[in-house]
């Protein structure tokens, strides 16, 4: 039987890499990689073509006709396209519908959110789903919650420090409100299974590994290391009042890196821990399929086993290139607090 023919844009990143480790893994697949001309000098890039991976070039931004040529003969188009650039999707729907593409599944790959003004960059994928369906392109919409690698706290030794990008060390509202997890590891064992399914064509699937509470992560740390994580609360109004404030500085300095970055913190955190959409039960309210129900045979990692992996000093320290690019060049973790 011939594999089915994918297309990757963004396989040199970071939510790309780990969907295109599942792809191999998986064996599926006659994978290709779609890049901009633009990154084709990349060290990333030529490093996927040393893999023995075909490097295609297209350009989102020129035109839709030449663009099509150039995803014609794949049956699935999968985009894990850089998030400050979610609307360069629309040309890419628009070429997708021409060539014939099969299944579509545009950037999504985050926490379950309604759209309507919860979450900015939410907001924006909605634009591309709305594509989606003017075009009546065939579809997949693929969210898989918050990561590990982003969702523990930081503890007084400095242990974990070798591991974190980012450290909110604040716990938002009670921190009793449950949200979904993922590994990143397993994004793309997931994605493998779900793009070959046809009872997942033109739905909206969820992807997880545990769904847990702030208190509950807090609990595990104290139990794995005996220390206290070192966190401060939040309450929801204070929250709010971060988010308002930042939301009038990116509005007045939409250069600002670091407040963009930490509005989209605290759009998120107002999500997960606080309004609470990041629930299987509300995943399923929202018409959520379970990739867990549709695959009990797919064991994903629990929290708590990547957290003994953190404690062995054996987790990896995520989005180093973003670190580098988008906060002049930091070396060490990132603070952000919400709270002060």
């Amino acid at each position: 039987m011939a594999k089915q023919k994918v297309l990757l844009l963004g396989a040199h990143g970071e939510t790309g890499g780990n969907i295109l480790a599942g792809l191999i893994e998986d064996g599926s697949f006659d994978i290709s990689c779609l890049v901009q001309p633009s990154s084709t000098e990349k060290p990333a890039v030529k490093a996927l073509a040393t893999r023995g991976l075909p490097i295609v070039v297209g350009d989102l931004a020129g035109d839709v006709d030449e663009l099509a040529k150039v995803l014609e003969g794949y049956d699935t188009l999968i985009s894990a396209i850089n998030t400050h650039f979610i609307r360069a999707q629309l040309k890419l729907v628009d070429a997708a519908k021409k060539a014939g593409v099969k299944r579509f599944v545009p950037c999504d790959f985050g926490p379950v959110i309604p759209p309507g003004g919860v979450k900015a960059l939410r907001d924006e994928k909605e634009v591309v789903h709305q594509r989606v369906w003017h075009a009546h392109l065939p579809y997949t919409y693929i969210d898989i919650g918050y990561w590990y690698q982003i969702s523990f706290f930081r503890v007084p030794s400095g242990r974990f420090d070798y591991a974190i990008a980012f450290d909110t060390p604040e716990i938002f509202g009670d921190g009793n409100t449950k949200t979904l997890l993922s590994d990143k590891r397993d994004i793309g064992r997931f994605i493998a299974r779900i793009i070959r399914d046809p009872r997942t064509l033109n739905h909206s699937v969820v992807a997880w590994g545990d769904e847990i509470t702030q208190n509950e992560i807090v609990a595990l740390i104290k139990a794995k290391t005996g220390e206290t994580p070192s966190v401060s609360t939040v309450s929801a109004d204070t929250l709010e009042a971060a988010i308002s404030t930042l939301a009038i500085t990116v509005k007045n300095d939409p250069g600002n890196g670091l407040a963009g970055f930490k509005l989209s913190v605290g759009e998120y955190s107002r999500s997960k821990w606080i309004r609470g959409d990041g629930t299987l039960e509300n995943a399923k309210y929202l018409g959520y399929l379970n990739a867990r129900e549709l695959y009990p045979d797919l064991k994903p990692r629990r929290f708590e086993k990547f957290l003994e992996e953190l404690v062995e000093g054996n987790a990896t320290r995520p989005y180093e290139e973003t670190l580098l690019k988008d906060f002049g060049g930091a070396k060490e973790r990132v603070v952000i607090k919400l709270g002060e």
